[in-house]
């Protein structure tokens, strides 16, 4: 991987080094630390039977990604940015929230804490800051190793992921294979991927079931590379905003072993038509689609798939960055915790 300490690597490059090389390891130390509070979360969620996830950036990333899982077992999860909640917002009687902020400070975590006055279901938090507001406001999961330094998120979603993990398992999901993701990580070569991308000055990420999962990738790709870097679920792409693909535009898809398999596998072919180069995180165990870039995994599916392919997908954001901005990882418009509106 194109993961180097030489002298010549931006700071802010360096610091995702640092989070990325412990977010294994402070992942399975966030299930581990999690049961607890994960079986009070699990009882909530068995008596209420709905789910809303709230968060901004990655933390409304993470929430995407584990919608389908909740709502595999039964469970109505919806995830909202917590913008949209403070704005238009849901009913939250009956209901378990679930508020996500990796630093426990964000300018809408704190304004809906203060503002909300309607009744609640029960809420917890999640966040990598057990002194933070949210932990301080609210029975909250607390992930493992402390606040990320580092700007773009990475091992702060790892870790989310393996807290979610943790109330999954408690609601009786085998969390076995998501754990040997975590415990012996994948690490496929990625080379090919980033020469495919070489040209393209724009990219859209999408998927089905691992839609979250591309869009987290797609926030990580535009902080750090300063390119237009969106996210598009696989349906969504395919009403309309095909006509934006060709070579300039770059297709990333993520692809499991589940029955949206096959759509993905269509989409990476048509959008490879249309003239974009096309790479596919692919844990299918489907054979390669011809004529697009493939980064094949074991077979997976679910968060064994997420947190089998996240970690990968983060160093190939990372060089795919480093390859375009001299300073990749210091944010100019940004700060690592948003506290305006």
């Amino acid at each position: 991987m194109s993961m180097t300490n030489s002298l010549n690597r931006p700071a802010g490059l360096v610091a995702i080094d640092r989070e990325m090389a412990r977010q294994h390891a402070d992942a399975i130390a966030s299930f581990h630390g999690a049961t607890d509070l994960a079986e009070r979360i699990a009882f909530s969620l068995r008596t209420t039977g709905r789910l809303l996830l709230l968060g901004m950036g990655g933390s409304h990333a993470v929430g995407r990604a584990v919608e389908p899982l909740y709502r595999a077992l039964g469970i109505e999860a919806v995830a909202l940015p917590l913008s949209e909640q403070l704005g238009q917002p849901l009913p939250l009687a009956g209901r378990t929230i679930l508020v996500t902020s990796q630093s426990g400070e964000s300018a809408e975590v704190l304004r809906w804490f203060a503002e909300a006055t309607e009744p609640r279901g029960d809420v917890f938090g999640l966040t990598l800051e057990e002194g933070s507001f949210l932990a301080k406001s609210t029975p909250s999961l607390i992930g493992a190793g402390g606040t990320e330094q580092a700007f773009a998120a990475t091992r702060s979603l790892t870790i989310s992921f393996a807290l979610h993990l943790a109330v999954l398992s408690a609601l009786g999901v085998d969390a076995a294979p998501a754990l040997a993701a975590l415990q012996e990580p994948e690490t496929p070569f990625f080379e090919p991927a980033l020469a495919a991308l070489e040209g393209v000055t724009a990219v859209v990420t999408s998927g089905r079931r691992l839609q979250g999962l591309a869009e987290a990738i797609a926030l990580g790709l535009t902080e750090l590379s300063r390119l237009p870097c969106f996210s598009l679920e696989g349906g969504q792409l395919r009403h309309g905003p095909m006509e934006m693909l060709g070579p300039q535009l770059g297709v990333v898809l993520f692809r499991a072993a589940d029955p949206t398999s096959e759509l993905v596998a269509l989409m990476a072919a048509s959008a490879a038509k249309a003239g974009s180069p096309v790479v596919v995180f692919d844990a299918s165990g489907e054979p390669p689609v011809e004529g697009v870039t493939t980064i094949a995994f074991k077979p997976a599916t679910g968060m064994a798939a997420i947190l089998a392919m996240l970690p990968v997908a983060q160093a190939f954001m990372v060089a795919f960055a480093e390859a375009r901005v001299a300073d990749a990882g210091t944010p100019v418009r940004s700060s690592k915790i948003t506290r305006s509106e």
